[in-house]
């Protein structure tokens, strides 16, 4: 879980920041543009003419109001604490980051040159690709899990393409990103079947193990 908090304390110390730069009008989502954008939100245009390809990061850490933030910061840590201790720690970094950047190679490829986006949601849509990964390298077992969470996602997939101002180019590259990554970078646990023998009665018997 340590990547996950990492995560969630690094989010919310940078929003602290915004509203030490910004003021506390952020709280309730009243910010400036030119504020945003000198505290590092990605603006397509800025990436593809003026090469300022830090915005790529910087973007994923800001948030435009204290609902936003709240709403993210709990979808992290639900869907962190169930994927990190499956994938393991590096694993979930690397799913976060590399969502995080195509969901922002999305938003400067697919959205409209002048179109300010900040948020953690593409890498967290990453998360939750990874999550039906999972479900789908288990097999049978895993696809329980697929239909458990599918009504979830597609709840969240409505939302962002009927809610104005959701960066949907970050939504569906951060998902397919964490969904494709994960595929082929993790593979489950497997069974193995080795004759252990009984300490109290002595005798041999079959036992099954999973090896990582």
């Amino acid at each position: 879980m340590i990547v996950t908090r990492i995560l969630v304390v690094a989010n919310v110390l940078v929003f602290l920041w915004e509203i030490a730069t910004l003021g506390p009008g952020i709280l309730s989502g009243n910010v400036d543009a030119r504020g945003l954008l000198n505290d590092g939100v990605l603006v397509p245009i800025a990436v593809t003419q003026y090469h300022q390809y830090w915005r790529l990061v910087t973007a994923a850490f800001l948030h435009l109001s204290l609902l936003h933030i709240s709403v993210n910061m709990f979808s992290l840590w639900v869907l962190g604490r169930f994927i990190e201790p499956v994938v393991g720690s590096w694993r979930m970094a690397i799913i976060y980051v590399f969502s995080m950047l195509v969901s922002s190679l999305g938003v400067v490829y697919f959205s409209g040159p002048g179109d300010l986006t900040a948020g953690a949601s593409g890498a967290i849509f990453g998360i939750f690709g990874a999550l039906f990964a999972i479900g789908l390298k288990f097999g049978p077992r895993g696809m329980q899990l697929v239909r458990d969470n599918l009504g979830i996602l597609l709840v969240n997939l409505i939302i962002t393409f009927a809610i104005p101002g959701i960066s949907k180019a970050a939504h569906v590259a951060g998902l397919l990103a964490g969904f494709l990554l994960t595929f082929a970078i993790y593979f489950p646990p497997r069974p193995i079947r080795a004759r252990v023998v009984d300490a109290q009665t002595g005798q041999e018997i079959d036992s099954e193990f999973e090896t990582p």
